[in-house]
């Protein structure tokens, strides 16, 4: 099941359970748990939490959610990082996501939502406890079946690394230009020689069957023959897709159906399609990659350095105000 990453409240979410960064005694902090506690009702989430207090870092504890959206408060208590070392800090903010996961999952919740842990005034840096927070709910969602949603409370609270940054911005620079309507242009121009060897090379087929019969295989059947040749499993590439399992089972029953750009560069993703390939998986879907788009370009950018990890796609995606892969937000 997906993971998505979303600017915004948290406390206005409607899902099964919303995150709350608790501190260990579970009592009303500032920040998102400030707010998470005055919009449930404030003395009533107190009381909740008076009787499940104290408990210990990497751990989570679970109330109702009096008067939010979210059914569900599960409260975790995450690191202060300058208490551990790096390595510790790391292992105990992994092990909070795990802890509010599993709770979420014992509950039955479809769909659960995080703040950045540890983030704030517990001064975990950013970037990497946007790491941290990725490979944990990674982890998590390749052996569970669960809708996931990092919720950042400004772009200030964001980072996805200087070096990733600076090497995304270079490379966005450098091919993301107008020139490329230029090009363009000069394409659907062409030279009347190239066009007259073109028109002579046409042959109007004598019947529709006839057409149709020299149409390529479609997308799905590519698709599905990428996946056997890959030797991997439905339920591989759906996950690394970042896709709902709904979704996949729809591309898969339905061999005519033919799901958004963004999915099927998800899927091409999940395979690990070079640049060719993908262009060649997305033409049998009616689409193409084009470098004056900046979602194209950035997609371009990981496959070219053989990043095939969405997750990392994705955080790059958001930090550029572009559209997500995958997620069943995305048909």
């Amino acid at each position: 099941m997906p993971l998505e990453i979303i600017l915004g409240d948290i406390t206005k979410l409607k899902a099964d359970a919303i995150v709350n960064a608790a501190n260990a005694q579970l009592k009303m902090g500032g920040g998102v748990s400030g707010a998470i506690f005055n919009a449930a009702g404030p003395s009533e989430l107190q009381a909740a939490c008076d009787l499940l207090a104290p408990i210990q870092t990497g751990q989570a504890v679970i109330t109702l959610g009096f008067n939010l959206p979210a059914k569900h408060i599960i409260h975790a208590v995450g690191p202060i990082y300058d208490h551990y070392p790096p390595k510790q800090s790391e292992q105990l903010l992994y092990a909070t996501y795990i802890s509010a996961l599993k709770l979420a999952f014992q509950h039955d919740c479809h769909h659960v939502a995080f703040p950045l842990i540890s983030s704030g005034i517990y001064g975990y840096p950013k970037a990497e406890a946007l790491q941290v927070a990725t490979q944990a709910i990674k982890d998590f969602l390749a052996e569970h079946e669960l809708n996931v949603t990092l919720v950042m409370y400004d772009m200030a609270s964001f980072d996805i690394g200087r070096r990733r940054d600076y090497e995304i911005d270079s490379y966005i620079k450098k091919n993301y230009t107008k020139r490329h309507k230029t090009e363009l242009f000069e394409t659907l121009t062409p030279k009347m020689g190239t066009l007259r060897e073109a028109f002579d090379d046409f042959r109007i087929p004598s019947s529709i069957d006839g057409f149709v019969s020299g149409m390529q295989e479609s997308f799905s059947t590519m698709l599905f023959d990428l996946i056997d040749g890959k030797q991997m499993n439905d339920v591989d590439v759906y996950k690394r897709a970042n896709i709902d399992r709904k979704l996949f089972s729809k591309i898969r029953s339905n061999k005519g159906y033919i799901p958004s750009k963004r999915t099927v560069i998800a899927l091409g993703i999940a395979l690990s399609l070079s640049l060719k390939e993908m262009d060649e998986l997305l033409k049998r879907a009616g689409y193409a990659l084009s470098r004056a788009v900046k979602f194209d370009v950035i997609v371009e950018y990981f496959i070219i350095t053989g990043v095939y990890d969405v997750y990392k796609i994705n955080e790059a995606l958001f930090k550029y105000e572009q559209p997500l892969l995958g997620g069943n937000f995305n048909l």
